[in-house]
């Protein structure tokens, strides 16, 4: 090559990064959803491109298209497997739930989600990591005709270990046994644990977004959802991942704090959906759907919230906006990671000065160093603002619960942050019942009184350096 053209080489290329950069920028003004992140990336990527040209390829993304196309085509064929079911008492307990909702609070969740809350189910809140997997096992050791399994995070471990026995052994049954986990999350997996599964006759498969062209570079999507259902008769969802961290057997983090809930009824149908969309991306199958025996008595009004990057409306951001500007006497609210967005702020101010008893507890120490820099900013602020924040002292603290008032909350797999809101798939049950609200109030009360509240002064005792530190990481807080 002629050295005299190796300049004209280098202004050819700079020219074409710089308009790759200008695509970008304009990509990003019509796609990403919320308008400081369209400013941040329009800007950086047509004054940086050779910087951040890479980086918005990874996550500068915020609606998973690929996601939406085979949504539409599983549910088509979900409504043809459904139409051989007779599905008109379910029917018409949603329209029922949907009357009787409309006099009450959370008014918009009914058409916030497609899914509408049903009448008839039974929920049993699972304190800890022991009691959520003593009842996840035992419902599959009982199993007889199907098992769905997702999880974000599974561990080749003394845990993951169990479960896949467990597995082998209801497929050596004749059981069919559907196992998804997140090719992100359980990015560590290894491939002897998987290969074990499939020659037990487990069907296994990883939830991966990288699928296609445009995908190939995208790890911004990752499905946060933990789903176990049996036989359409029992199903558990909530905040633990299949690991031993999540007994309390690795520090130092431990003991774990999280929550599950076990469920019967209705509301079941959601369950298996939302399931099958996710192992309908991963497979292009759908796995069998089945309904209970027989349709309970009495019980409580539950709605299944799915969300995900494919929703055509920020749907995990709005159910919390819905719930919080729902109390009146009282609002708590567990995450481990409190990074909200403005319009998830704003309404948890408004809440303090309409008279509303509202706490936060998240975790009184990290797991991932950056994100709780960006929490511990967001804490100082809603303390200013009036909100009462505390940090759980006896370990790390993983749990996603929301209490509204005596009557309602909300357990799930979403966190307070924006990667729940906008990035990744999660799943919160909200139930109506005072019964299982008063439990839910006094499990989250003896987790405040193992917590020190967070004064006004406490952010004037942090070095300037590590204020410093915090304020970076609420820039990069988006993509955290």
């Amino acid at each position: 090559m002629d050295l005299a053209s190796i300049p004209h080489l280098l202004g050819y290329l700079i020219a074409f990064v710089q308009l790759l950069g200008v695509v970008a920028a304009i990509h990003a003004v019509l796609s990403v959803r919320t308008a400081q992140g369209a400013i941040a990336w329009a800007l950086s990527l047509l004054f940086m491109p050779y910087l951040t040209l890479l980086p918005y390829l990874v996550f500068g993304r915020s609606r998973f298209d690929a996601y939406i196309r085979a949504r539409r085509q599983a549910n088509r064929e979900m409504h043809e497997a459904m139409a051989a079911l007779d599905w008109r008492p379910w029917v018409a307990e949603a329209l029922a739930a949907r009357q009787a909702t409309r006099s009450g609070k959370l008014l918009a969740l009914p058409r916030l989600s497609p899914m509408p809350p049903l009448a008839h189910n039974q929920v049993r809140l699972l304190v800890d990591g022991q009691a959520t997997f003593e009842a996840i096992f035992a419902a599959i050791a009982a199993a007889r005709r199907a098992v769905l399994v997702q999880f974000f995070i599974l561990r080749d471990d003394l845990l993951g270990r169990r479960l896949a026995d467990l597995l082998i052994a209801r497929a050596a049954a004749g059981v069919g046994v559907y196992l998804l986990y997140d090719g992100i999350g359980s990015h560590t997996l290894s491939s002897a644990y998987i290969e074990r599964l499939r020659a037990g006759g487990v069907q296994v498969h990883a939830f991966t977004t990288r699928r296609g062209m445009l995908n190939r570079f995208q790890i911004n999507f990752r499905n946060h959802r933990k789903i176990v259902v049996v036989d359409g008769e029992v199903g558990f969802v909530g905040g633990h991942n299949v690991g031993d961290e999540y007994l309390g057997l690795k520090p130092p983090l431990a003991p774990w704090r999280d929550t599950h809930v076990e469920v019967r009824g209705p509301v079941l149908t959601c369950l298996q959906e939302t399931f099958a969309e996710d192992w309908y991306w991963a497979t292009r199958r759908l796995p069998p759907l089945l309904l209970p025996a027989r349709l309970g008595q009495g019980g409580m009004f539950c709605q299944l919230i799915a969300s995900g990057p494919a929703d055509p409306q920020d749907t995990c951001s709005l159910f919390f906006v819905e719930a919080i500007h729902s109390a009146r006497q009282r609002l708590w609210i567990t995450t481990p990671y409190f990074i909200p967005d403005e319009a998830v702020f704003a309404a948890l101010h408004l809440a303090v000065l309409r008279g509303v008893d509202v706490r936060i507890l998240i975790p009184g120490r990290p797991d991932h160093r950056i994100v709780y820099a960006a929490s511990s900013l967001y804490a100082f602020e809603a303390v200013r603002a009036g909100i009462r924040v505390f940090r759980y002292q006896p370990g790390f603290l993983h749990q996603k619960v929301v209490l509204i008032d005596d009557d309602s909350c909300a357990i799930g797999s979403a966190n307070l942050d924006n990667r729940s809101f906008r990035l990744n798939f999660e799943v919160m049950l909200l139930t109506h019942d005072t019964g299982l609200a008063g439990q839910v109030r006094d499990m989250l009360e003896e987790d405040f009184s193992r917590s020190v509240e967070i004064g006004e002064e406490d952010d004037q005792n942090i070095a300037r350096l590590r204020q410093l530190g915090m304020r970076v990481a609420r820039l990069i807080s988006p993509i955290l």
